[in-house]
């Protein structure tokens, strides 16, 4: 089997005696691009910067295509097989051209190569026209191009990301994504991008990483880490927004009872009467009814009657706290908002299937 790339062992980083970083293996196979995310001061960017080789372990090893990496080798040849990009573009006060083609320069690449190079992914990244322009001149999306652009004309074997997009409006953010999702599927260029966005994670990544306190809870495919955290601190930083404590009543025909402050909810998931559980819940998978409409209708399991607490707009998407003796959220369209006259303080029917609920076990 082909050794991965990058990889990590029995890793810890402290700073003045405080653990910021502890990850006792770690792999990441060639062509993957994986999304590592985490609140602020999660420990992502040590972590990112372990992995570029820009900062030692304080224990532990890193290992590049399976070989370890000695504090004192020839770590710069080896930064030279990967590329950067971080959060505010840091060009030099040149053109455009100046700047995307400053690595290869520095590099000596033959002239011939720098200019198909320089061609090939100006074009790709739709800054060709603004080759002759200073670099002060361009706006924030502009210079993030240029900055991607810098470090892909090195076609390097790893592409380091660090919250490229955070300081971006959305509609530039979006469009850059766009190219970059496709950048990345045509040439597969092992990735790691660093993010606290969620939507960035679910764009780019193959593969996602939640880091919390400097440790990796969890990684794995996208809808796996999403649909199926593996605990508590994993849900909520997902987005799952009801986690409810419970335990098992019964089993039956592949369906829990699960008792919930005076609600029994059905849940399939196989389980054992008598487990503690938390029964977790997107905001997607909740619909609303007015009390005494067509909630009976449902084919939904699970019917809970409360009252609208309060709604937030998001957008298009309002997300509605219920209040039905357990607190639920759901996600409503504005249009349906509208169309079922909903406002807070109205009484509703809360309704989801057996199969919507995520079950973690409890101690």
């Amino acid at each position: 089997m082909t050794a991965p790339i990058l990889a990590l062992e029995g890793v810890k980083v402290t700073y003045h005696g405080a653990l910021v970083l502890d990850v006792p293996s770690f792999e990441l196979q060639e062509g993957r691009t994986l999304a590592i995310i985490g609140p602020n001061g999660a420990g992502k960017s040590t972590f990112l910067r372990l992995l570029g080789l820009l900062e030692a372990p304080t224990e532990g090893r890193v290992l590049f295509r399976g070989r370890p990496v000695a504090p004192r080798g020839d770590l710069l040849s080896l930064r030279r097989r990967m590329a950067s990009v971080f959060q505010e573009p840091l060009l030099i006060d040149g053109t455009v051209k100046d700047n995307v083609s400053l690595g290869l320069r520095l590099r000596q690449t033959d002239r011939a190569e720098v200019s198909r190079r320089l061609q090939d992914w100006m074009g790709t990244l739709g800054i060709r026209d603004l080759a002759k322009r200073r670099s002060r001149t361009l706006s924030g999306g502009e210079a993030q191009r240029v900055s991607l652009a810098r470090a892909l004309v090195l076609e390097p074997e790893v592409l380091l990301l660090d919250e490229p997009f955070a300081a971006l409006d959305p509609p530039t953010r979006e469009g850059l994504l766009a190219d970059l999702k496709v950048i990345l599927c045509k040439t597969r260029i092992t990735t790691i991008l660093v993010t606290h966005d969620r939507d960035e994670a679910l764009a780019l990544g193959d593969q996602v990483a939640v880091m919390i306190d400097g440790r990796i809870l969890q990684m794995d495919a996208p809808e796996r880490v999403f649909v199926t955290p593996v605990n508590e601190v994993v849900a909520r930083f997902v987005g799952v927004e009801t986690i409810l404590p419970g335990h098992v009543r019964g089993v039956s025909d592949g369906l829990a009872d699960v008792e919930v402050q005076g609600w029994t909810l059905q849940v399939a998931a196989t389980l054992t009467p008598g487990e503690r559980v938390l029964v977790c819940l997107r905001p997607e998978e909740v619909t609303l009814f007015p009390k005494g409409t067509t909630a009976a209708l449902s084919s939904a399991r699970n019917q809970l009657h409360g009252r609208v607490v309060r709604h937030l707009p998001t957008g298009p998407i309002y997300r509605v706290t219920i209040d039905c003796g357990v607190l639920l959220v759901a996600a409503v369209t504005r249009q349906s908002w509208e169309e079922l006259d909903l406002a807070d303080g109205a009484e509703v029917v809360a309704s989801f299937k057996a199969t919507a609920p995520h079950v973690i076990h409890r101690a």
